[in-house]
């Protein structure tokens, strides 16, 4: 067979008993634990969280290298394009910032934002979710989600947030200058509740840049995955992402790779 393939017998005999090396062998096992870790994540997870898990999992490995096998095995997590901010030339009532850019707390129940974001469905068109976000466990503390976009729905987001707690006054509550917050249903509501409303400049999403990256995050990794039937199909989505995954499973680089839930019965114990 070597005569007729051209090739020396020592070539052949070195391919046929070719035994893999024991790096060889450990890049198949780490690539078999990626694969894991990404599939178990829905494909949301990137390269740092699955260094970080791998870590946790015993691993002596540097994120360089997680990088490399992800290239490797064509793996990577979900990317969207970046959100560009505009201005608008609309004339808007400035009111109190109180928060101006400091998300930092002690503890739970101090800071909150809120926002609302657009969903769509084939059946029912554009839907609407209202977020209420604790800057400090960065829990989802209370959320709402209708067919409508209204100054009740934002409400009935703030009021499932208040649910888990005993007493909201003096909360500092963040939102943008929306007709749903800045509307007088929605100011006697907090002022009934003692909570201080702190808004957002005109133009300016970054004031209010922790729950409008939880909305970024939410399209990314489940959303814009979905064509949504209607809005049952979307409502039952969006409350798998946020009590399962958000809130249980998905670990936050900002809160040392801990979940919301962790940081949150931490602080509450």
């Amino acid at each position: 067979m070597c005569k007729v393939l051209g090739i020396n017998r020592s070539t052949y005999y070195k391919v046929a008993n070719k035994v893999d090396s024991a790096r060889t062998i450990e890049n198949q096992k780490l690539d078999a634990d990626i694969l894991a870790i990404y599939f178990a994540t829905k494909r949301r997870y990137g390269a740092p969280k699955i260094h970080h898990e791998l870590l946790n999992q015993g691993w002596n490995i540097s994120l360089k290298r997680v990088q490399r096998r992800m290239a490797e095995l064509g793996i990577h997590s979900i990317v969207i394009k970046k959100y560009r901010h505009y201005s608008s030339n609309k004339r808007v009532t400035e009111k109190d910032n109180i928060l101006n850019q400091d998300f930092t707390a002690s503890g739970i129940n101090q800071k909150w934002c809120t926002d609302i974001t657009y969903i769509h469905t084939q059946k029912d068109g554009w839907t609407y979710l209202a977020s209420v976000m604790d800057l400090y466990s960065r829990k989802i503390i209370g959320w709402a989600y209708d067919i409508n976009m209204s100054a009740e729905l934002a409400i009935k987001a703030v009021k499932n947030a208040c649910l888990n707690v005993s007493n909201p006054e003096g909360i500092v509550l963040q939102s943008d200058l929306g007709t749903q917050y800045t509307s007088d249903i929605f100011e006697r509501f907090l002022a009934g509740k003692k909570i201080r409303h702190s808004y957002s400049r005109k133009g300016c999403p970054y004031d209010n840049a922790c729950i409008e990256s939880f909305h970024s995050l939410i399209k990314k990794e489940e959303i814009y995955r979905h064509v949504y039937k209607d809005s049952k199909e979307a409502y039952d989505s969006i409350f798998e992402y946020i009590e399962s995954w958000y809130y249980h499973q998905r670990t936050h680089s900002s809160l040392d790779y801990k979940t919301p839930a962790a940081v949150h019965a931490e602080c509450a114990a």
